[in-house]
């Protein structure tokens, strides 16, 4: 038991990531509300931008500044933070549009219940 709890706190940045990737997974899952699910995304994708940047992450290097003679082993990959940063733009653009449509959803349906909006939806076709 003590092997496991030294392993998860030395690796607490994947273990936090992890944590937070199941409590966004399972609000996604369980409510039905619309807002929750989109908390509980918005909550998963923060935990893949932690994992990613703390994969990119290399201790006692510094960052990729440009300098006379230095050499590039010195320094941590920028390329996972430029991803991170990339992603964190598109994780914005889509949480809007949910918004957005989740507007549209409740103007029509007076409900963020997506079991009533099923229903509702099975009655207009009838």
């Amino acid at each position: 038991m003590g092997d496991i709890l030294s392993l998860l706190w030395t690796h607490l940045d994947v273990t936090v990531a992890i944590l937070l990737f199941g409590i966004g997974f399972t609000t996604l899952l369980l409510h039905h509300n619309l807002i929750k699910k989109i908390i509980g995304l918005n909550i998963m994708e923060t935990a893949t931008f932690l994992f990613l940047t703390s994969q990119g992450f290399i201790a006692g290097r510094a960052a990729p500044v440009l300098a006379e003679g230095a050499a590039a082993a010195g320094y941590v990959n920028p390329i996972p933070s430029g991803l991170v940063l990339t992603g964190i733009v598109v994780s914005v653009s889509v949480t809007a549009v949910m918004l957005a449509l989740t507007i549209r959803l409740y103007r029509r349906y007076h409900t963020l219940d997506i079991d009533s909006m099923t229903l509702m939806m099975k009655g207009e076709d009838e």
